[in-house]
């Protein structure tokens, strides 16, 4: 099943630099973890904003809220999620 997920970046902005270095890296770490086990598919930076655009694949909305949950920056994050459906147009495709 694909979800489109929207998040937003919440994290204080007195946060201390390294802490933010640690957890970036270590979101990109798991984000590639995510990519290479087939659940992640697409990403995209959204202009302006600490937000993304993701396509997910999980086989139901337990494993992908799974996924979302084991990212580091999850605590800070504002999340929404969109189930998918195929367009009968595509399936013509």
């Amino acid at each position: 099943m694909e979800f489109l997920v929207r998040t937003e970046n919440r994290m204080p902005p007195e946060t201390p630099a390294e802490q933010r270095d640690r957890l970036r890296a270590a979101e990109r770490a798991r984000a590639r973890e995510l990519r290479e086990s087939g659940i992640l598919k697409r990403l995209w930076r959204v202009p302006g904003r600490t937000g993304t655009i993701g396509l997910y694949e999980a086989a139901d909305a337990t494993e992908l809220h799974d996924a979302l949950m084991s990212l580091p920056m999850a605590p800070w994050m504002d999340i929404t999620v969109e189930p998918l459906a195929t367009h009968p147009q595509e399936r013509e495709a």
